[in-house]
This record gives C-alpha cells, sequence and structure tokens, in this order.
C-alpha cells in the first residue's frame, strides 16, 4: 500500500481585510455615542474638601451643578468667591430661575428626583453657601449634595 504525502507550504495564507473598515465604523460609533463631552467650562476653581464618607451619585443626568470657589482670572475677578451657574458668574438672586430653568428642561417624572451639587471649594467662606442654601429652600430643592474627594489613608509604618 503506497503513501500519499502532501506538500506542505511554510507560508500561512493571507488574512483578510475586507471586514477592517466594518470594525473601525462600530467601534467609532460605540465610542461617538457613550462619550460625554464637557458641558460646562469651569471659570472658577474648586478644590473640594476631604471626606470620609463618600457615595456616588447614581443618576448624574438628574444633577444640577452649582460651582463656588475664587475666580480663575482673579486679574479681571478678583479673588472673593463667586457663584458659576452653568457657563456665567452669576448672583444668588439668579438661583431660583436657573433651578426652574433645570426643571423645566428634564421630563415631569423625573422633576422630583433633581439633586442639586454644590461644588465648593475649600478655602470658599461658608457664608455664600449659606445664602446659596437660602435661595434653594425657597424654590423647593431640598436635595443637596456636596462634592467633595475621598480622604487619603495614610499608610501605616
Amino acid at each position: 500500500m503506497a503513501r500519499f504525502k502532501k506538500e506542505k507550504s511554510g507560508e500561512l495564507p493571507a488574512i483578510s481585510t475586507a471586514s477592517m473598515p466594518d470594525i473601525i465604523f462600530m467601534l467609532l460609533f460605540f465610542f461617538m455615542v457613550t462619550t460625554t463631552m464637557r458641558e460646562v467650562t469651569l471659570k472658577v476653581r474648586t478644590r473640594a474638601p476631604e471626606a470620609t464618607e463618600v457615595q456616588k451619585l447614581e443618576k448624574k443626568a438628574l444633577v444640577s451643578f452649582i460651582y463656588i470657589g475664587p475666580p480663575l482670572q482673579e486679574r479681571l475677578y478678583g479673588t472673593e468667591s463667586r457663584i458659576q451657574l452653568n457657563d456665567s458668574f452669576r448672583t444668588i438672586a439668579d438661583i431660583p430661575e436657573f433651578i426652574y430653568m433645570e426643571r423645566e428642561a428634564r421630563v415631569e417624572a423625573d422633576r422630583p428626583f433633581l439633586t442639586t451639587s454644590l461644588k465648593v471649594d475649600l478655602e470658599a467662606k461658608m457664608g455664600i453657601v449659606t445664602d446659596v442654601k437660602q435661595e434653594l429652600r425657597k424654590v423647593g430643592a431640598f436635595k443637596i449634595n456636596y462634592s467633595t474627594r475621598k480622604k487619603q489613608e495614610k499608610p501605616k509604618d
């Protein structure tokens, strides 16, 4: 009985690259859909204070941010703490209008779950924070969150 031997070539077959554009466009589309752009340009410095008990917000889409801190451009605006709503400096009197606009931008079913997050600089005076909280109470925005960073534990020697 004779044995037939197949000649084996040492080359591997070429890899088909026909589906590569499809894969690239799928990845591009995925990252375009899932990436969020920064919505607000910060004009105040907000170094968050440290806290030991920190919880993450569950639905960030239902959060409105109020930034309080010294302006980044001190030569133009001074060194006193300022309030930033969206992309502009505002006064305490503008907070009710800001909250009403944030409520109107949401679906009516989500309005009771809106949270106002205060991003306050570590060095800001509490007087301006208290004034902001008083205005929030007047318009019925009782869910307030303070943005902090988690305290880093020092390693024991």
